[in-house]
């Protein structure tokens, strides 16, 4: 498996820790791994975010949790650890 040195969200400065701290979960107060591994270009981390947002927004046909359900099944599907 491949290893990439990700900086630690708690570490963030500038635009970056701006960001990161807009896309935090809000419980936990931490930005997701998935996200989290961008943290080595903002604006990959932009495109990954917008990317996202616009695929699980809930339509008239399929709400956004519904979305999340089918989201969660396939990474399952798929055997991701995350």
């Amino acid at each position: 498996m491949a290893w990439i040195d990700v900086p630690d969200d708690r570490d963030w400065t500038g635009e970056l820790g701006e960001f990161g701290r807009e896309i935090a979960d809000r419980e936990y107060g931490r930005v997701d791994n998935i996200l989290a591994i961008h943290g080595l270009d903002l604006g990959s981390m932009r495109a990954h975010q917008t990317l996202y947002m616009q695929a699980m927004k809930g339509t008239r046909t399929l709400r956004k949790v519904e979305r999340e359900m089918v989201a969660l099944v396939v990474s399952q599907a798929n055997k991701c650890h995350y």
